[in-house]
Formats: C-alpha cells, structure tokens, sequence
C-alpha cells in the first residue's frame, strides 16, 4: 500500500478507505480500552489521530509508541466524533520505525522557549512552530521561482567566492587555503596571496548583483537566489552572517520601473503564502503574533507611498517625535525612522528614492543635483527596510569618477567599469533580504528563527 499524507487525508478525507500513514508520535494518551497517537509527518501543522482498540494491541506493543518515536500505520480511515479533526486512523497495525527514549528527548510535551530551540537546532524542525517556519521558507522560495519564471527573467547563478565587494564595506569573509601557521609574505610584509588557491584575496560574496548586472544587460532580465554573507559583529535579531538574497536586474528599467516591479512582487509573495499556507500562518499568528494576518492583509490592501527621503526627513523633523537617533538631511535612516513613516504617519508601506550619495554604494544612478542618487528602499510595518535598490549608474565617466572617489579598488572592478563602454543601457535592481521577508510572513520576532542552522558570531554549530 502506498503511503499517504496527513496533508491529503486530513483535506480530502477518503472515509472508509484503507490507509497507511508515516511519521512522529507527539502524543499518546488513553485508557486500558483505547488508546489515542497524534501523528504528525511534517506535510501539515495539523496532526491526524490513530485510534489504537486495546482488544487489538497490547500494552506491550504499544509501550515503545513514546512521544518522538517513528511509526508506521495502517488502518481505516473514518470519520472522527471528535471536534478537533474531520477523521482519524482506526489502527489494524502499527509498527515501531525509530524509538525516542523518554528521559533523553528533549522535545516533551510541554512549551520550549525560543531561546531553548535555538540550542537544538538539529530538532527543532519536529516541533510545529519551525514545521511551519520550513513550510513557508519552501513555500515562499517556490513563488519566487515562479514569479520570476512567469514574467519573462532568467535565473542566474552568480559566484559565492569573488574578488569584489559590492557593497564597499569591507565586511567579508576571507576565503584562503594558505597556511595559516605559516603565511608567506610578500617583500613588505603583507600576505603573498599570489600563492593562494585563486591566486588572489578572495573573500565570500555580500551580493550576487555586480554579476548579476552582466546578465542584464545580455538577457534582459535576470534575477538571483542565493547565499549571502556579511561579516559583520552584529548580535541583534536582525542581523546572520550568512542568509538568503533575491536579486533582480532588468534591462531598460528606470527608477520608477523599478518601484513598480518591487510592488508588485512583495504583493504576489505575500498573497501566495495566504492562499496556500494559510494554516501555517494561522498557526504562527495564534501563538506569537495576533496582528500578523491582518498586516499582511494591509500590505496588499494599499499601495505603497512614493515620497522622496528628503520629503520624508522633512515629515520625521515635524512629527515632534523623540526618536533614538537624530533626524537630519544626510543622516542614514534607522528602523524606527522607518517604521514611523509605515506605521504612524502615512498608515501604508513606503518607497522612499532619492537618497543623499554619500551614504548610499557607488554604482547607484546620479541626479542632476550633484548630491542624491535614484536609490529606493522599500519601508514595511514592524520591519522597516525589506528591500535596497536602485537604478544603476550606467554612464562610464560618472561610475569611473565615483569608485576613484571613493577610492575603490579598479583592479577589482574593471569589468563592471567596462559594460558601460560597450552598449550600456539604463537598468535598474533590487535586493530582498530573504530572512527578512520570512520575519514579515511568519510574525516571528528574531531572524535567528526563520532560518534551520542561523549562522551568528560565536555561533556555527549544526
């Protein structure tokens, strides 16, 4: 007989039919007459009842049935008088796959702290909160796929180990196979990477968007999913050194085109998780997020406001509200800047374009004013900043003139430098931190939950 999903069973339910079902115990209960197994098998957050007659099984066999344990089960699936499921499983047989010792699992019934899960990270995914959490990261991966697939861009892979820093911050992870009891050195002194793997530095990428501009301006429209990493020391909810990036490029796109796609994207991600996975996002709203639905609903109910950051420090320097870190043109605004403008002034999501150039990357498009560039971030309620982008500058003397400026290396960069000699054209980008938009969808509060093995300082296990 072949195996069916809780999934199926519990939304088409076949009543009468034989079945036969795989996974985890989460409970055992019952009396010497009956006894009852929830069953989970991780293709849905709801478990399905298997009804054990104690006429059939003994008590010797259904001893090791202990929570964690793997069974199989085969039975009638029937009808259940119970409130709490449309069916349940009347067991003909059940057999033991994997036992769980009762004293040394860990994931008993009762409520582990977040903090907890994080130091058993290899079990977690067993409980129904990072059940749903994986569901969604599937879930969410898979439409941004399709979403890309069914509007015309190609998926392009960009490498994880480069030679350039995209972002110019310097916060990257070395990748070397050099000795490090023994590094040769060069005449001065510095480390001779002639004589690494590469040849050369070579660290972990921060961003797959220089490459992924190549493909662009080839293919038209590309986009990248992948890993990224930031070696930065930062231990806050917020912060991975390595997490997951999305990173369209378009061809012929200006500014406002880009606004326009990023829109739209976020809409379609977001309504794709509440039309397929609705019981995992009622199941996270219930325990950690009350509002959580009703966000979501809120994203896709308005259109996101387009003002320009000057525009936006002027409304934080009038609201009269005491913010942690001063407003002031110039000034690289923090999430609770951001949040204001979402959550308390205008009441919907906001783009905000036009940044001052000198606190935004070398590559983004200059305005004729001399001191902004068409970047935009995208503002979104309890999050702030979801998505970085801009149109890119595709004019050679001006993005020439700006990495000397800021003094960037052009032994790195003379490539990117050099599709703006042969058929540059306008495009434009964004990226969306992955991690960041599973916080949004979940209601999960600490990114180090939305992700299986978070990579933090001080922490690489798993």
């Amino acid at each position: 007989m072949k195996r069916s999903l809780v999934k199926y069973l519990l939304k088409t339910a076949p009543v009468g039919e034989e079945v036969l079902v795989k996974g985890w115990v989460r409970t055992r209960r019952g009396n010497k007459n009956v006894q009852f197994i929830a069953l989970n098998d991780g293709s849905i957050v709801h478990h399905i009842q298997i009804v054990a007659d104690m006429s059939i099984f003994s008590e010797n066999d259904l001893k090791p049935i202990t929570t964690g344990s793997c069974i199989e089960v085969s039975g009638k699936l029937v009808s259940s008088p119970g409130q709490e499921q449309p069916v349940e499983i009347q067991a003909k047989s059940i057999k033991l796959l994997g036992s769980a010792d009762p004293e040394t699992y860990p994931l008993q019934k009762k409520g582990h702290s977040l903090e907890f899960l994080r130091e058993i990270a290899h079990l977690r995914p067993r409980t129904n909160t990072f059940g749903c959490i994986l569901r969604l990261r599937h879930a969410l991966s898979f439409a941004i796929h399709k979403y890309f697939n069914d509007h015309g861009f190609f998926y392009m892979h960009t490498p994880i180990i480069t030679g350039s820093d995209c972002e110019g911050a310097g916060a990257m992870f070395r990748v070397t196979t050099l000795d490090l009891n023994n590094l040769p050195r060069t005449p001065d002194g510095q480390i001779d990477f002639s004589e690494d793997f590469f040849g050369k530095d070579t660290k972990l990428t921060v961003s797959g968007q220089l490459e992924g501009e190549l493909g662009a301006l080839a293919l038209g429209a590309i986009y990248t999913f992948g890993p990224t990493f930031r070696a930065e020391n930062s231990n806050t909810p917020r912060h991975l050194a390595e997490f997951w990036m999305i990173e369209p490029e378009v061809a012929f796109n200006d500014i406002n085109d880009n606004m326009d796609l990023a829109e739209d994207f976020l809409k379609y991600l977001i309504r794709y998780v509440l039309e397929n996975n609705i019981d995992d996002i009622k199941f996270l709203s219930n325990l950690y997020d009350k509002e959580l639905i009703d966000r979501l609903n809120f994203v896709l109910d308005n259109p996101f406001v387009r003002l320009s950051y000057t525009e936006g420090i002027d409304i934080l320097t009038r609201s009269g509200e005491k913010f942690e870190f001063p407003v002031f043109w110039g000034a690289d605004l923090q999430a609770e800047h951001e949040r204001y403008l979402v959550e308390k002034h205008f009441k919907r999501p906001v783009i905000l374009t036009n940044y001052p150039k000198e606190i935004k990357a070398f590559y983004m498009k200059q305005n004729d004013d001399g001191k902004t560039v068409r970047a935009m971030d995208v503002l979104f309620p309890k999050i702030g900043e979801i998505i970085g982008g801009s149109e890119r500058e595709d004019n050679y003397d001006k993005l020439k003139q700006r990495i000397e400026e800021l003094q960037l290396p052009m032994k790195d960069l003379w490539w990117y430098l050099e599709t703006r000699k042969f058929g540059s054209a306008p495009h434009s980008g964004f990226g969306l931190g992955f991690e960041r938009l599973m916080l949004f969808v979940s209601g999960m509060s600490n990114i180090r939950d939305v992700i299986p093995f978070p990579r933090t300082p001080k922490n690489a296990e798993f």
